[in-house]
């Protein structure tokens, strides 16, 4: 079995922040509370856990220290799964492979919507004195998440991702070569796959074809993008289109993640690899916006 049961009192540590992850972990019963600075005089609760859900598995999916201490508030029983047994749980668990993007997927979205909340307040914050009692509330969050991390948040490296380069997806069945200017999809459409680019170039535009448009990035071989579409089904917040002539795009999904894990595991790592750099390069910018408007709000 590539997981093992175990049980935590109420009041129990079960991870700690700063630590070395090698294990991930799945509430089974009970209740847990997700810290930063746990028995600090500055500790800040920022979740609690339930039945169902993960917690510290970007720890071994990127071999980053724990970001938080997670504490049993209950008596708890987790389902723990080491990092070395990770494609053993997916092959018994192969429908564990999507939960878990979309584990990851809802943490993005949750962190984008603080994140854009925290910019139009520090946006009118600076166009007009709002430093009244409800203006307080509404910032206060913002500024706790900032003072409880103490030190500066560094924005992670590319390292973690340059791992699984070396993927080629050339063989795959559902490989697709685009003209220069084809669009991949739309802005507003419901997404249902995600892609993987294997040559050429993908823009990423808001607004696309109008005015108002705007280049966000360029996506390289081996770029994953879409995926919040995937996990979500929801309305793609950009437009996706090809920079290049014979610009090859890999299109998955979701019903083919555990096939595709059986014939190229190493794909699934770099999807979930993908998602959780993506996840550390939000946070790196939710407390900048949190430090801007931190400052900003005590001149």
């Amino acid at each position: 079995m590539s997981t093992i049961e175990k049980t935590f009192a109420n009041g129990e540590v079960i991870i700690k922040e700063g630590d070395i992850g090698n294990s991930f972990f799945q509430i089974l019963e009970g209740n847990a509370g997700v810290y930063k600075n746990y028995g600090l005089d500055d500790q800040v609760k920022l979740t609690v856990l339930v039945p169902g859900q993960y917690f510290g598995e970007m720890a071994v999916i990127e071999s980053y220290p724990r970001s938080s201490t997670v504490v049993a508030e209950s008596d708890v029983k987790v389902a723990e799964v080491a990092a070395d047994d990770l494609n053993t749980y997916f092959t018994e668990k192969p429908d564990e492979i999507l939960a878990i993007m979309k584990h990851l997927g809802k943490r993005l979205k949750e962190l984008t919507a603080d994140y854009d909340e925290a910019n139009k307040i520090l946006a009118d914050l600076k166009s007009a004195d709002k430093k009244d009692d409800w203006f307080s509330v509404l910032i206060q969050k913002h500024i706790d998440w900032f003072k409880a991390r103490k030190i500066k948040v560094d924005k992670p490296s590319a390292e973690s991702l340059r791992e699984s380069e070396v993927v080629s997806g050339q063989d795959s069945d559902n490989v697709e070569s685009y003209k220069k200017g084809t669009i991949i999809f739309k802005q507003g459409e419901i997404g249902k796959c995600m892609y993987i680019v294997h040559g050429g170039s993908v823009g990423i535009y808001s607004n696309y074809g109008t005015a108002d448009q705007l280049k966000l990035t360029e996506l390289l071989p081996v770029a994953c993008f879409g995926e919040m579409g995937m996990i979500a089904e929801e309305a793609r917040s950009a437009t996706a289109v090809s920079e290049t002539d014979d610009t090859y795009v890999e299109i998955i999904n979701p019903e083919e993640l555990a096939e595709l894990f059986k014939t190229t595991p190493v794909k699934i790592d770099m999807i979930l690899r993908h998602l959780s750099y993506r996840l550390r390069c939000l946070t790196y910018d939710y407390f900048n916006a949190c430090k801007e408007l931190s400052e900003t709000y005590s001149k």
